[in-house]
């Protein structure tokens, strides 16, 4: 297997000690994994934490041989181009943020070329960045600008879905980091229809799922109540429905949220598609907090990302959890290791 590149995010914040403590717990799930971030961020972290950990850093991807757990393996593509300073644990800075983001481009780029199987992100702690001049909402985004930059997609073009996957559940989202004020006014028949076409697809490319079955949620209460409560079901989102289902994709109607989510209803879809942030989040993470995923869909690379932020006052304490860490690092091995038996078997075809 090609490796599984791991970028640890905001230097300041708890990706390092997620890291970390994953390694320690679990040195097994690293083979193939190399953290893309220059050694002495982990090195600093460790020892904050009482920890003794062996590290072996390169400056290129290809001289690295990852298959041995005995060390964390660090490729740090910044030694020739950006400087790279200690941190300050709790206390993001600018000075880090050109690090940070170029971490995550090369991250990617390797994963367009061909020299990686997937991407898994610690959190980042946006604001720090885009006063250093990112200007994206998040990983997601930025993620898909690089992709659509390399394949050449339309610009307006919707490439990229956001999931959030644990074993209860997974929820897509149709519209994501927005006010929600704009969040009516942002959907369209065309970007409904090309989200579940995504969703569609990676969950029989990504998740092996040869007929998957996706629930929908309504943007309004009760689904709209047949337009008394508003009539973008009726508008927008039941169209874009009802030629999902003539393409093929088996897809309910719109539905309300509140009943969607009970127990015996989720439980018949392989996914749900919810119209924003919150109707996708809150019920995933009052089911599975900590130990879901975050995933983005319709990438020519595979993305897993932890469900949590960069907890900057929890910096170096015991409390630390790296199960959204662990749970991350495993989906993107058994994604990668779906599109390989999928690439086996075209092949023998």
């Amino acid at each position: 297997m090609k490796p599984l590149l791991i970028t640890l995010g905001e230097p300041a914040g708890i990706g390092s000690d997620c890291i970390i403590r994953a390694w320690q717990q679990s040195p097994l799930l690293f083979k193939h994994c190399i953290i893309v971030a220059p050694a002495i961020w982990l090195t600093q972290r460790a020892t904050l934490m009482g920890m003794e950990i062996s590290i072996e850093e390169h400056s290129e991807l290809q001289h690295m041989d990852a298959s041995k757990q005995h060390s964390l393996h660090c490729w740090n593509p910044l030694a020739a181009t950006i400087a790279v300073t200690p941190v300050t644990p709790g206390s993001p800075s600018a000075i880090t943020a050109a690090a940070v983001v170029a971490c995550i481009e090369v991250a990617a780029l390797a994963c367009l070329d061909g020299s990686a199987a997937a991407i898994i992100t610690g959190p980042i702690e946006k604001a720090v960045l885009r006063r250093s001049g990112f200007n994206f909402p998040g990983h997601t985004e930025f993620l898909a600008y690089l992709a659509r930059a390399r394949v050449d997609l339309a610009c307006d073009q919707m490439d990229h879905v956001m999931m959030l996957a644990s074993k209860q559940l997974r929820v897509a989202l149709l519209t994501t980091h927005i006010a929600m004020s704009d969040v009516a006014a942002s959907l369209s028949q065309e970007a409904t229809l090309h989200c579940l076409h995504i969703v569609d697809h990676d969950l029989r490319h990504r998740f092996g799922i040869k007929k998957p079955s996706i629930g929908f949620c309504g943007l309004n209460p009760h689904a709209g109540e047949q337009g008394h409560f508003g009539r973008e079901e009726i508008e927008i989102l039941s169209p874009a429905i009802s030629l999902a289902r003539e393409q093929g994709i088996l897809v309910t109607s719109p539905l309300p949220a509140d009943t969607l989510f009970s127990g015996p209803m989720r439980e018949q879809f392989d996914a749900i598609i919810c119209c924003y942030h919150d109707q996708a989040l809150i019920p995933i993470k009052a089911l599975s907090f900590g130990d879901a995923v975050n995933i983005t869909l319709g990438l020519p690379f595979i993305r897993t990302s932890v469900d949590h932020g960069t907890a900057l006052d929890r910096v170096g304490l015991d409390t630390v959890s790296c199960s959204s860490m662990l749970a991350a690092i495993e989906m993107a091995r058994t994604m990668a290791e779906i599109k390989i038996q999928e690439r086996n078997s075209s092949d023998s075809h």
